[in-house]
């Protein structure tokens, strides 16, 4: 019964929630003729010569789980009343010790648990996160480390043993699945630069377009004049075309707005 008991420190000690801590000890039997003897048993030595194996688990408020082997046939109920309430006496013991070294789960989860995030997406926007043949997906996976199920209520579970990983995928799919407005500002990078623009990412796995007439308030000659691949802007949403495709400018950005767009991008 070690591995219970192991198995509750370690999860408190992870940070993981649980109802109450849980202790169980094991309890042998000697049969010679009439005379019947219960042990507790922390070694393992009954379970080899003895007649019973008796398992018992629970937390201080009652048991758990039970599980018993037999090399003998039959046992008086007196006999399991008495090996109950020894094995009570047994596992409160133990309970003690335990909670001498941690009584309660830590507040916060260790860093070494792995992560499961639930979040919920418009059922629409599923195809979007799947991709072509997969694509954006694996992306995310690729990405972050992370294993991600979809189910077709739009309920996202996200599995990966790096919490920075799961929450770098819970990141990527919500900014993905994000409905913009008009009039958004956004703290974002420069991806690629054309003629008559350049496309940042405002939000993970999400680009819009700034027009080489919205890089600012004056005639620009070349986009390049204005940005470079890797530079970080605050941007604002201009348009969403029928299309989709978002349209930014940098004109028309108060000061106050741009600090919030970039403290948020933090």
């Amino acid at each position: 019964m070690g591995s219970v008991c192991g198995s509750t420190l370690a999860l408190m000690d992870a940070g993981v929630p649980i109802r109450k801590p849980v202790s169980g000890t094991a309890m042998g039997l000697i049969k010679e003729g009439d005379e019947v003897r219960v042990l507790t048993d922390i070694q393992g030595i009954e379970d080899f010569l003895g007649d019973m194996d008796f398992k018992v688990a629970g937390t201080d408020s009652g048991i758990t789980a039970l599980q018993m082997d037999m090399k003998i046939t039959g046992l008086p109920l007196t006999v399991i009343s008495q090996a109950i309430a020894q094995a009570k006496e047994g596992r409160m013991h133990i309970l003690e010790k335990m909670l001498a070294v941690i009584d309660k789960p830590r507040s916060e989860l260790s860093p070494y648990a792995p992560r499961l995030l639930s979040i919920k997406i418009d059922p629409d926007m599923i195809g979007l996160v799947i991709g072509p043949g997969g694509k954006n997906i694996k992306g995310i996976t690729e990405q972050s480390g992370a294993k991600i199920d979809i189910e077709d209520s739009g309920k996202v579970t996200i599995y990966c043993n790096d919490p920075e990983g799961a929450a770098l995928a819970k990141r990527i799919i919500e900014g993905m699945t994000r409905k913009l407005s008009e009039g958004e500002v956004y703290f974002g990078k420069v991806t690629r630069i054309i003629q008559i623009g350049a496309f940042v990412e405002i939000l993970p796995g999400k680009e819009g377009m700034i027009h080489i007439s919205q890089l600012a308030d004056y005639r620009v000659g070349k986009v390049e004049d204005e940005v470079a691949v890797g530079d970080e802007v605050v941007v604002k949403v201009r348009e969403i075309d029928s299309r989709g495709r978002i349209n930014l400018t940098r004109l028309g950005i108060h000061p106050d707005e741009a600090a919030a767009a970039r403290a948020a991008a933090q």
